[in-house]
């Protein structure tokens, strides 16, 4: 019977339409399916399940974070107010990095906006469901895995192009959980910046897809009038090619191996979309040392070829295309707050506020600084995580779906790895998708690319351990019995 009212309800219930008709048709009516899941016998509502968090990479462990440290309320009363004790302690989380699709941002440069829906569908599926590989080179599956009662998407792409289609498809499913997305949150963490009345530019950082998608200039503009800001409002956006796959050590982006040029590189440079202005290149002020640039001469200054190879010279690139893009608009209100919107980024805010401040003390060579009167002597960063963590708290609140017996430390974490039993899937020598196979492939075709396993340190470099270790101590001893 219920297979029969999901048909129909797949073909005329008035939702959001989309493409991912097949995945959705394989999650909830085809029994046989790996990602069949029992919609009719979940356990909605029950407070003991675990709140399920992902993102395209662990980036989103930053947001992951965020929450676990939140003390933003009394756990007794549950009034405002903080006691000195973390909300969410006894609260569990199930923590998801598709990594092996990340990043989330260039699908829509490339046209296909909808095979990045079909991964975030993917991505709800493993959350709500039962299932995983215990190792990569495993063929069977556990079936041990706790379905959750919440889901964050700690993603700012996968917020601006997948929120909906969850909501659409847990209508279909007719599964009542709440959906939280990162975008709302730092727009309105931007707005709680300002007096009701002040004029202010407001800039977002954030991935080429989400820059595209208007997602938070649309919530900021919509948000503003909501809440009664009355105060003319200016927007930026840069979209940060470079920088979450540099901190994720995508080597189309970032290989710190290298000592000259490389093909396959798809960042900033001299030449195309993406460029790097010479005229600025005293005011980029890039770290040549260590490989940190990579040049076709033994010179610097007289490179054909000039691509960026570190996390903070990305960060510098386009900070520095941002005020250039406020300093040729003439704003008149200056520069008051940066809101982050990559998970990613938040790993390099020494880095953003120290580029910041050169930038705010640049001087050309004939004395007027070239900045200052377009910025606030200090740029407030925003960070979307800390105003999520609080709409989860609310959430919880609200639905009395807090885990009165649970154990923050039995969180657990999984990461997507290629399929390589799948004879479909691709990887190069690396052991990962290459650029054009894995923004190559079409939506539609319903296959298992990935396989999520647990967190290890066959999946997880030494760099990206010690960066999680020295920047998300509370979080990093959550997964660290993983290895």
């Amino acid at each position: 019977m219920r297979s029969s009212i999901l048909y129909i309800l797949f073909f005329f219930l008035p939702v959001l339409i989309w493409s991912q008709e097949a995945l959705t048709e394989r999650i909830l009516n085809d029994r046989e399916s790996f990602y069949y899941i029992d919609a009719e016998n979940y356990p909605v509502g029950d407070n003991t399940l675990p709140v399920g968090v992902f993102d395209s990479g662990i980036g989103g462990l930053t947001v992951l974070d965020a929450i676990v440290n939140y003390d933003g309320f009394n756990n007794e009363t549950l009034t405002a107010g903080a006691d000195g004790t973390v909300d969410f302690e006894k609260e569990e989380f199930i923590y998801l990095a598709d990594q092996a699709n990340m990043p989330y941002g260039n699908y829509s440069a490339e046209n296909k906006d909808d095979l990045l829906r079909e991964h975030i569908i993917k991505d709800v599926q493993f959350l709500l469901g039962k299932t995983y590989y215990p190792q990569a080179d495993d063929t069977k599956i556990n079936k041990g895995k706790s379905p959750v009662k919440a889901l964050v998407i700690a993603c700012n792409t996968a917020t601006a192009y997948g929120k909906e289609n969850i909501e659409a498809f847990l209508e279909k499913a007719e599964l009542d959980i709440k959906v939280i997305g990162v975008i709302d949150a730092g727009v309105r963490g931007a707005l709680e910046k300002l007096k009701k009345e002040e004029d202010a530019t407001i800039a977002v950082m954030a991935t080429a897809g989400t820059v595209s998608s208007k997602g938070y200039s649309n919530t900021l503009m919509e948000q503003k009038d909501k809440l009664g800001y009355t105060g003319n409002i200016e927007v930026f956006e840069q979209g940060g090619v470079g920088i979450a796959e540099a901190v994720d050590e995508d080597s189309d982006y970032y290989d710190k191996s290298l000592t000259e040029p490389r093909d396959s590189y798809k960042g900033p440079a001299l030449k195309g979309n993406v460029k790097i202005d010479q005229a600025l290149l005293d005011i980029y002020n890039f770290d040549f040392e260590d490989f940190k640039m990579l040049c076709d001469t033994k010179n610097s200054d007289d490179c054909n070829i000039l691509q960026i190879n570190d996390a903070e010279n990305y960060v510098r690139y386009h900070l520095v295309s941002l005020m250039e893009k406020i300093r040729k608009a003439e704003v008149q209100q200056p520069l008051k707050s940066i809101i982050l919107g990559c998970t990613h980024y938040p790993y390099l805010t020494e880095e953003i506020n120290n580029i910041l401040d050169e930038l705010y003390n640049y001087q050309e060579e004939d004395g007027p600084y070239r900045y200052r009167d377009l910025m606030a002597e200090n740029i407030e960063l925003v960070d979307p995580a800390v105003n999520t963590a609080a709409e989860l708290f609310q959430y919880l609140k609200e639905e009395t779906l807090f885990n009165e017996n649970g154990d923050i430390e039995n969180s657990e974490f999984f990461i997507s790895v290629p399929n390589t039993d799948n004879p479909n899937v691709e990887v190069n020598e690396k052991g990962v998708f290459p650029y054009d196979y894995k923004y190559g492939r079409n939506e539609g075709e319903v296959q298992e690319y990935v396989k999520v396993v647990p967190f290890s340190k066959s999946n997880i470099s030494a760099d990206i351990l010690s960066r999680l270790k020295f920047q998300l101590p509370f979080t990093y001893s959550l997964l660290e019995k993983f290895y």
